[in-house]
């Protein structure tokens, strides 16, 4: 069974899918079944930071940044979005990235995140929480 959220990918084309309502059969791409992401956490051992975190910017605006540093955003290793997800999962913003462009995403609706999930296109999916 699915679950709301989850995160499946394709081990052959590589396509990447949301389960958006819950269901109980299973997903399947090229022939195969796709695999369901599970989000990594921690990053403390790595040289590149990947979880993201809760950040003020200047003007007091809350802001999802993609580690403690920054990501690199490169041609060849970049975020490719991030997600900010309500508690209750009934909320969600959604920032395609870029090669080139800053690994951040302003929110929208602060107050009603609680998560954040980020893909990059080298080292797969990653989650901060706020504190």
């Amino acid at each position: 069974m699915t679950q709301r959220l989850e995160l499946y990918r394709c081990s052959v084309c590589g396509n990447l899918v949301q389960v958006i309502l819950e269901g109980q059969g299973e997903l399947v791409c090229c022939g195969e079944p796709m695999k369901l992401l599970k989000p990594q956490k921690d990053d403390e051992n790595k040289t590149e930071k990947h979880v993201p975190v809760f950040i003020k910017d200047e003007s007091g605006n809350e802001i999802i940044a993609v580690g403690s540093i920054p990501h690199p955003m490169e041609e060849n290793h970049y975020i490719m979005f991030i997600e900010a997800i309500s508690k209750d999962k009934n909320k969600l913003e959604l920032r395609y990235l870029y090669p080139g462009e800053d690994a951040k995403f302003l929110l929208k609706d602060a107050e009603a995140i609680l998560s954040a999930l980020e893909y990059c296109n080298l080292h797969g999916l990653w989650e901060g929480k706020r504190d």
